[in-house]
């Protein structure tokens, strides 16, 4: 029977590839580029991120939502609707489909509690979120 849930290495490849990916995103590579200064550095915390968010490993400690605050004017809907797009793609390529769907389900969490905090309001008053 497959595991449900993605193992650390499995993480680790996600969290390469997809960064990877990223960096060389015409919409996100500048947004991503211009806010990590150590690539190395912040690919290791990511690993600890969602390997904690994965696996209830404790290895990250951390806030995720103050730490993208700053970065709040660059994170548009459209933003996160190619973030969680070259997540499921990444995903689906280097896993299983159980461990595939668990990860986009809790990257779908977590991009929309990070949009509702951080992308502004539009005129109508209501959260620029993204579709879900």
């Amino acid at each position: 029977m497959e595991d449900p849930l993605p193992n650390d290495k499995e993480i680790a490849a996600v969290v390469d590839l997809f960064y990877e990916r990223v960096r060389t995103d015409p919409m996100l590579g500048p947004v991503f580029n211009a806010a990590v200064e150590d690539w190395p550095r912040h690919l290791h915390r990511l690993k600890a991120f969602w390997s904690t968010v994965m696996l209830a490993s404790g290895r990250y400690k951390g806030d995720p939502m103050a730490a993208h605050l700053p970065h709040a004017d660059a994170m548009t809907a459209p933003a996160f609707a190619r973030w969680l797009s070259l997540w499921r793609a990444t995903t689906d390529e280097l896993l299983a489909a159980g461990p595939a769907l668990a990860m986009q389900a809790r990257a779908e969490r977590i991009a929309r509690n990070l949009s509702r905090a951080v992308v502004p309001r539009t005129n109508s008053g209501d959260r620029g979120t993204m579709a879900p």
